[in-house]
């Protein structure tokens, strides 16, 4: 089958970053779905894999991120059929679908919004995922408790994780959300996305978030920037506030956030599936929830770009654009 994949990691701009290969059809385990991949969309964990993780001269592919349809299941499968319309995530320590076939866990899938096609579902399971595990899990928000209020805090709310965190917080909380953005561009697809407030990311945080809530922030949701922006989380979060991260970051001055006994936890949707946890078929309840609040209106695809097939040479131009700190919302690659 067709795949694109890398043998050594190399700068983007190097034309054998990402090439074009020819690789085995994979056969589905008891309990995986084998899917013909008809969309991806590239995140920041494809660049980091790429760029820290030398494959060794074996060709590794990428991409977390797809939608398709079932072709083939395990002897176990119990919650797919043939012919099923699916998108999902996946796994980090399995091959990406990047690649005309996948094989992918059950457990990690959802169907497809109807509502959607392909491209516009493949650009929303990671960010789902992480924005719903970081806001109801890590968060200890509740889904649908609209008497729950207070402010929070998403940074880089245009891009793939903030603007679904905005979404997500819009739609099944009373918070009023402050979105970080830095164009007008990105000030007006945060938004869209549903934010009530935008501060400016290139200029100081606090005096903005001062006079955008002056009572304080009870949530944060920190998608980039934790490293430098935790001394203003632990100025502007209320006592008892709590704060979550997504990005990479190896240490942090902690010890700011225990005069107001402010909760920080550390958010990464591939916990499930890298350490196989009991729970891990959470991930398809939430897959499937944020399917049905997409076909009921209440959420929308944050596909903004889609680059063609999927090939090498478009694959490094979607790294190139994600790579650049520039992208809106998702970008996609449909068909191979």
């Amino acid at each position: 089958m067709p795949a694109v994949a890398y043998r050594k990691s190399l700068p983007i701009d190097d034309p054998e970053s990402l090439v074009d290969v020819e690789l085995p059809t994979p056969e589905p385990g008891p309990r995986d779905l084998l899917v013909r991949v008809e969309a991806v969309a590239v995140n920041p964990i494809d660049c980091k894999v790429r760029r820290t993780v030398d494959p060794a001269g074996e060709p590794k592919v990428l991409g977390w991120d797809a939608a398709g349809t079932v072709v083939a299941v395990g002897g176990d499968v119990e919650l797919f059929r043939v012919g099923d319309e699916v998108y999902y995530a996946g796994a980090i320590d399995r091959p990406g679908a990047n690649s005309r076939y996948h094989t992918v866990d059950e457990a990690l899938v959802g169907r497809k919004p109807a509502s959607l096609s392909f491209t516009e579902a493949a650009a929303m399971p990671l960010t789902s995922l992480t924005a719903w595990e970081g806001l109801f899990d890590r968060l200890g928000l509740r889904t649908g408790a609209l008497e729950q209020t207070g402010t929070l805090l998403v940074t880089a709310a245009a891009g793939g994780v903030g603007s679904m965190v905005a979404q997500l917080a819009r739609a099944l909380t009373s918070l009023t959300v402050i979105g970080t953005a830095s164009r007008p561009q990105t000030a007006a697809f945060a938004h869209r996305m549903g934010v009530d407030h935008v501060a400016d990311h290139t200029k100081p945080l606090a005096p903005q978030l001062a006079e955008l809530a002056p009572g304080g922030v009870d949530h944060v949701f920190s998608t980039t920037g934790t490293e430098d922006n935790l001394p203003v989380y632990a100025q502007v979060l209320n006592p008892f506030g709590r704060s979550v991260a997504v990005d990479d970051v190896d240490s942090l001055p902690m010890g700011l956030l225990k005069p107001k006994s402010i909760a920080f936890h550390w958010e990464s949707m591939y916990t499930r599936s890298r350490f196989a946890t009991a729970d891990r078929a959470v991930q398809h309840h939430i897959l499937t929830q944020v399917a049905r609040l997409v076909d009921a209106g209440v959420l929308r695809t944050t596909a903004t770009r889609d680059l063609g097939p999927v090939n090498a040479a478009n694959l490094r131009e979607a790294h190139r654009l994600q790579e650049s700190g520039t992208a809106i919302g998702k970008t996609t690659l449909t068909g191979l």
